[in-house]
């Protein structure tokens, strides 16, 4: 092997023995990296070995699991392109053994043929009966990776089962990562608690409850509890419909460490439908206007005037500030609720933010009034077109603006 560190999370996973493996984990953990590297090594050593690795959708597993398997795969020196089927998203190797990538929204794939081999990434996206319809399709081993930020269908089916075996990752068991990665992680560390000594936790010590959990789960790798989920209204669809109309989209500024997000906004019988457009962090402001549609309405946050300026001056007169006043991100979030939304399985980094904005909380762990400031640059793009297209309804004059 060249170029390929064999972490302690990479010597753990090999080590497990059963049918069966859950892998819940913290962030920067290299649960899914781990994994990949035992799914290749048995399918390298052994004969007419058939793998498959699932997540909940294709861009899902382009972002995470096929480009870690790229990775792996040349690392390793292993990768031979003519081998692998971008089509089919399909690997061979010399010895008749191959690697699938399908999402568990194929139901062909689901209740198809059989394997060997089984991965579900990211497993808590995944409903039981999905995995269930795969699993029983599997000979040899499964494996399930997640962050674990609730109960979900692991803890009930799998909890007290013989042929489990249990192994919670953290970045401490990565060694690749690098020092900044792992100060951003533990900077977290620092919001959540006062003085605390180690990783025991104190609730006379804790200084933020979101931040108690997110360290908990995404420090961590324990169970954690995800409470006062703001949008419920949403659901995933594999790609825009015919017959959706476009009619705008929403911009949320950023730079170095936040994204610029761009959204796109569809209407389609009575839903509106989501299809994330840009998550990028270094864009200019000449970037962003190559990026918007000229022919459609933009809406963007007020408070970057110049900004927005200096897109309306390469010719984009269809970019708007929008108008905002007391409350304002208490008001477009009640417009959003009232909405049914679908959301584009393209929508990955849009998706995440829905699963995780959530209300804040006091230092007691009291649900307040107001949303935690992460998990909302998508958001707050969708926030400032809806304002500004659904803010006439009689139901939201009590607002002052």
């Amino acid at each position: 092997m060249s170029n390929f560190d064999i972490t302690t999370s990479i010597k753990k996973l090999s080590r497990l023995k059963k049918r069966t493996k859950v892998i819940p984990g913290g962030t920067s953990a290299g649960k899914t990296f781990g994994i990949l590297t035992q799914i290749i090594n048995k399918c390298a050593t052994y004969e007419l070995t058939e793998a498959s690795v699932v997540s909940e959708s294709i861009p899902h597993l382009r972002k995470g699991a096929i480009r870690d398997f790229l990775k792996i795969m040349k690392a390793t020196g292993r990768y031979i392109d003519d081998h692998w089927n971008r089509t089919q998203l399909t690997y061979s190797f010399h010895n008749g053994s191959f690697i699938e990538f399908f999402s568990a929204e194929d139901e062909s794939k689901v209740r198809g043929p059989r394997r060997n081999i089984l991965f579900l990434n990211e497993c808590n996206n995944i409903d039981f009966k999905t995995y269930h319809q795969l699993a029983i399709r599997t000979s040899d081993s499964v494996w399930l990776d997640y962050n674990p930020s609730s109960k979900f269908w692991v803890h009930e089916e799998l909890k007290d089962d013989p042929d489990t075996d249990w192994l919670t990752l953290t970045y401490k068991d990565n060694e690749s990562l690098s020092e900044s990665i792992i100060n951003e992680i533990e900077k977290s560390k620092n919001k959540a608690y006062y003085d605390v000594n180690g990783d025991i936790f104190d609730k006379k010590n804790i200084k933020n409850p979101y931040w108690d959990n997110w360290w908990k789960v995404y420090g961590m790798g324990l169970l954690g509890t995800l409470e006062g989920v703001i949008f419920n209204n949403w659901k995933i669809i594999s790609e825009i419909p015919k017959g959706a109309v476009k009619i705008g989209s929403g911009l949320d500024f950023g730079y170095t460490n936040d994204p610029t997000a761009i959204i796109d906004i569809y209407k389609y019988n009575d839903k509106r439908i989501l299809d994330e457009k840009c998550y990028l962090t270094k864009l200019t402001n000449a970037d962003i206007a190559k990026i918007l549609n000229k022919d459609y309405p933009t809406y963007a946050d007020s408070a970057e005037p110049k900004s927005i300026d200096e897109i309306r001056f390469t010719g984009n007169y269809n970019t708007y500030p929008t108008k905002k006043g007391r409350d304002s991100i208490l008001y477009g979030i009640q417009i959003m609720q009232n909405q049914d939304y679908l959301v584009t399985a393209n929508s990955t980094n849009l998706i995440k933010e829905l699963r995780n904005y959530c209300w804040d909380k006091d230092k007691t762990g009291k649900l307040l009034n107001k949303p935690i400031d992460l998990y909302n640059h998508l958001i707050d793009a969708l926030r400032y077109h809806e304002m500004m297209t659904l803010s006439q309804h009689e139901q939201w004059t009590q607002f002052v603006f």
